[in-house]
């Protein structure tokens, strides 16, 4: 007689108990599928996978195309301190050769040191390029992704994400000229304009309460954070230790396991919406939507002027190798993932147009003092700083963008999140084109003071969305809800509007009594 234990041998041989594993696992499946949690968690994969690729570049790339230029005198090649300590030999008493030979080669390494520097400054402008170009591509693809959303759904344009990275990925990993790499950072633009604006979307469509909404966000915008927060050191590390193409095929490995995640949770399904959905002309034609978008645009320009020129500002001025100028960004990322995460439920509390305000504050101080540092652990507070206020902005901002277009528009979120993603994409893509000529004609010290007051003067635009108008106080008119707040504001409408459907009723009973 057959065992009927699971685990005995007549589960192997029994067909009826691996019809019944399966579909006790098929409906796991399908239990899971309609899960906001598994919409989260997928969200929140997409994020920091896209955002590793985006960051773990920033320490590989300078000295690559360094590298590349001059085959013959890679950055290894010089030394990280000055020849100034004399050797044993030239300590000798002699006629004075040696005194002449040391001088002669210390000459010879402020020249090469000077040199070295030109090149460095000069390949700013080309690193900053290959920056931007993924942020000028998802500019230009994000209008197409947002409406798009609204005729098929999110679930296919997120699959469609998770195969453009991977070729981005695979590209980088074997690529060995600065115009490949170029492709493949443009490349990666589609493939984050189809991940971030169907993510986005998708949170704002299954979680409707706005407290909610912002909780989740700012969870998926923690995968975000985590991201950017490994990405630096993690590429600095492995291109040091194993090599260039090392953390790119890990990258698309993780990747791969993320596509078979949403092919089999998700299973991408044409899904039409049934409301009319906003067009992209009122959205940009709001003046409060486009007030929160600019926040998300001038909160992260600083962070992506920084990226180009710190890690070559500090190969110039501090000598820091390649892990060192990937671990810099590493306190502007954990605390980035600690805004993010306390400000979604706390900037509902305290109101998200004080704590984005505050945010923009902050920013603009934290990039006035990193010119101050001479050395690598002087950047500690000012990076931190840094990414704690950008988290502030970014984890309020992004729900305010769903909460604007809920009572001011209609619930569909397609297109206001390829908006917030073009405001995001702004800040990268301005960041880096100019911070190569800015550093070149103002200089890096000049360059964060630039942006630090940009920062100071749009901070107060925010106060106009602490009760921002109604579509309903629109339509009626005459509603003066300045200083009110959204749920006062709201209740005055629907006073109106009773008063509006009993004033009817009078008018209706009337004409029948007539």
């Amino acid at each position: 007689m057959q065992s009927t234990d699971p685990g005995g041998p007549g589960s192997q041989t029994d067909p009826n108990n691996k019809g019944s594993s399966w579909q006790a696992a098929k409906s796991w499946m399908i239990r899971w599928r309609g899960s906001r949690r598994l919409v989260l968690v997928i969200v929140a994969i997409a994020l920091l996978l896209d955002n590793m690729l985006l960051t773990v570049v920033v320490p590989i790339i300078p000295e690559f195309l360094y590298d590349i230029n001059h085959p013959d005198a890679p950055l290894d090649s010089f030394p990280r301190t000055p020849l100034t300590t004399p050797s044993p030999l030239s300590s000798r008493p002699t006629d004075g050769m040696e005194t002449t030979t040391l001088s002669a080669e210390n000459a010879s390494y402020y020249a090469e040191l000077e040199e070295r520097h030109k090149e460095l400054v000069g390949e700013t402008v080309e690193v900053g390029l290959m920056f931007a170009s993924k942020a000028f591509v998802q500019l230009l693809a994000n209008p197409i992704v947002g409406p798009l959303t609204h005729k098929i759904g999110y679930s296919i344009p997120m699959f469609a994400g998770f195969i453009i990275m991977f070729m981005s990925t695979i590209i980088f990993a074997f690529g060995r000229s600065y115009w490949v790499l170029f492709v493949a950072r443009a490349l990666q633009g589609i493939g984050s304009s189809c991940s971030s604006v169907s993510g986005m979307g998708m949170l704002a469509d299954r979680y409707t309460d706005d407290k909610e909404r912002g909780n989740a966000m700012g969870i998926a915008l923690g995968g975000l954070a985590l991201g950017v927060l490994i990405g630096p050191p993690f590429g600095g590390i492995m291109y040091e230790f194993v090599g260039k193409s090392a953390p790119f095929l890990i990258l698309s490995a993780l990747a791969l396991g993320d596509g078979v995640l949403q092919l089999f949770m998700l299973q991408p399904s044409i899904v039409v919406q049934e409301s009319e959905p906003p067009s992209l002309k009122a959205l940009v034609c709001d003046p409060y939507i486009l007030i929160a978008a600019g926040a998300i645009t001038f909160a992260n320009m600083g962070i992506a002027m920084l990226e180009p020129s710190l890690p070559i500002w500090m190969m110039d001025n501090m000598g820091s190798s390649r892990w060192e100028q990937g671990v810099t960004f590493l306190p502007a990322s954990i605390s980035y993932l600690i805004g993010t995460n306390l400000f979604g439920p706390l900037g509902h509390k305290i109101g998200r147009w004080l704590a984005a305000l505050l945010g923009l504050v902050i920013i603009g101080l934290c990039l006035l003092l990193i010119p101050m540092a001479t050395s690598i652990y002087h950047l500690i507070i000012p990076n931190a700083g840094l990414g704690f206020a950008i988290g502030m902005v970014d984890s309020c901002m992004m729900p305010e963008l769903g909460y604007l277009v809920d009572i001011r528009h209609s619930a569909v979120y397609g297109s206001v999140y390829a908006l917030g993603d073009v405001a995001f994409c702004l800040g990268f893509a301005i960041g880096p084109a100019l911070s190569g000529t800015l550093v070149n004609s103002i200089g890096f010290e000049w360059m964060l003071v630039g942006i630090a007051v940009l920062c100071f003067l749009y901070a107060p635009l925010l106060t106009m969305l602490r009760a921002p108008p109604t579509k309903e106080e629109k339509k009626v008119g005459g509603i003066d809800n300045v200083g009110m707040t959204p749920d006062a504001s709201n209740a005055v409408v629907a006073v109106e509007m009773g008063q509006s459907k009993e004033s009817n009723g009078t008018v209706e009973n009337c004409v029948t009594k007539l």
